[in-house]
């Protein structure tokens, strides 16, 4: 995966671990209910976590830090 880097999403999310647990539980609701936040074609990446992590880089997935 080469879009976004790693580098960049830690700009975004403020752990490893949050970016992972977003980013897995996003990719599986695209898988279940074919939802995008955007058409096809805009996306980079074909696998279902690579939108996942452009959706979370891209702003369109808010992630709340509160507990």
């Amino acid at each position: 995966m080469l879009y976004p880097s790693i580098d960049k999403l830690l700009k975004v999310v403020d752990s490893k671990y949050s970016l992972a647990i977003v980013a897995a539980k996003r990719s599986k609701e695209m898988s279940v209910n074919e939802s995008y936040q955007l058409p096809l074609t805009k996306y980079k990446n074909q696998k279902n976590i690579g939108k996942a992590l452009e959706e979370i880089y891209q702003g369109l997935i808010i992630i709340n830090n509160d507990n």
